[in-house]
């Protein structure tokens, strides 16, 4: 199964994030083998980050976890679409998605705030 997805050649793939009752894109991060393999078992999307350099389960810090429903493969193989039960909110800015502000003569914020990211991450950002 991980051999028919075509990885980057930093062994990483693209990872859409959609929630399932809603149908909302809720983010976009990258996996590596062992990320998707430890999603598949534990029901759990974990992910590789990119800027830290290590693997992370979504919610770890937070509690916001995503329970994986159904996980999808493009037609070129290089990009995977996951739906997803959100527990809380998917944006570690306390938004329900990363995608929360949208082009109106300028950045507008048009996504409503769920909680309040210093309370649940201090200073840690």
């Amino acid at each position: 199964m991980v051999d028919d997805i075509k990885w980057d050649e930093r062994g990483l793939v693209p990872v859409v994030v959609q929630d399932t009752k809603s149908k909302d894109v809720l983010m976009v991060a990258y996996m590596n083998k062992e990320a998707l393999e430890l999603t598949f078992q534990t029901g759990k999307a974990h992910y590789y980050s990119r800027s830290r350099k290590k693997l992370w389960l979504k919610g770890e810090t937070s509690g916001h976890t995503q329970e994986v429903k159904s996980l999808y493969l493009d037609c070129d193989n290089d990009t995977l679409l996951i739906m997803v039960d959100q527990k809380v909110a998917a944006c570690h800015t306390g938004f329900w998605s990363c995608f929360y502000r949208a082009w109106k003569d300028g950045w507008q914020i048009v996504g409503k705030k769920i909680f309040d990211d210093r309370e649940v991450y201090g200073g840690k950002r």
